[in-house]
């Protein structure tokens, strides 16, 4: 199990990275360090400690524009 930092909500240490979530399916919650503490059910960047939501929205528009583009180019053939 990776190290991470203590739950900025309980400050329990008993963290588990998240697998798969419906904003980013099994890549998004890697690339953002996504964790879950087990006691209270926080989720949060394992890394740093803070709320990953702005990575979250970050992540789900760059996402939507690139699915956009493809469906946009594949339209025009």
């Amino acid at each position: 199990m990776a190290d991470y930092v203590p739950c900025p909500k309980c400050s329990s240490n008993k963290i588990q990275s998240v697998g798969f979530t419906w904003w980013g399916g099994i890549v998004g919650p890697k690339i953002l360090s996504h964790v879950k503490c087990q006691d209270c059910g926080t989720t949060f960047n394992g890394k740093t400690g803070k709320s990953n939501t702005t990575g979250i929205i970050i992540y789900s528009v760059v996402v939507f524009v690139i699915l956009f583009a493809i469906f946009f180019a594949l339209a025009m053939l």
